[in-house]
């Protein structure tokens, strides 16, 4: 749990930095102050909850590997796939009346609805039980093992 926390904190630290891009575009603006704030606040809050998404998942892949470097390959892997492939297997429509279900499953539709500004319990709910469900695979797999 503190590695996964400590890798949350990196991702806020990350992301303090860029708050000078907000005040630049902000006062230099015309009109000052000509700029939509809650898409950026929502944008943000989506930015939190995505990078612990992924620290979650970061953390499950290096439990499951002594290897630093397989474990990486296999955090971007499962990243990269959790995020890209529900939304392209729902463009297929292959699935009839599923698509939708399977768009709702990935990240990048609860990523995109937080980042319009718009804060729905369900995104927030979605973002937090994903952490938590690869926490607790982490969990598994770390009380599985036999020392």
């Amino acid at each position: 749990m503190g590695k996964y926390l400590a890798g949350v904190f990196l991702v806020l630290i990350a992301l303090v930095p860029t708050l000078l891009y907000y005040y630049t575009v902000y006062s230099l603006g015309a009109p000052k102050g000509n700029l939509d704030t809650g898409a950026m606040w929502g944008s943000y809050l989506g930015l939190v909850f995505l990078g612990a998404c992924y620290v979650s998942i970061g953390t499950f892949a290096s439990s499951l590997t002594e290897n630093q470097i397989v474990a990486f390959v296999l955090s971007m892997f499962l990243c990269f796939f959790l995020y890209i492939a529900p939304a392209s297997l729902s463009e297929l429509k292959v699935t009839g009346s599923f698509d939708y279900l399977i768009e709702w499953l990935g990240i990048q539709s609860h990523y995109l609805s937080i980042s319009r500004g718009v804060i729905d319990s369900r995104d927030v709910v979605y973002f937090l039980s994903f952490s938590a469900f690869f926490i607790g695979l982490t969990k598994l797999v770390f009380s599985s093992r036999k020392w």
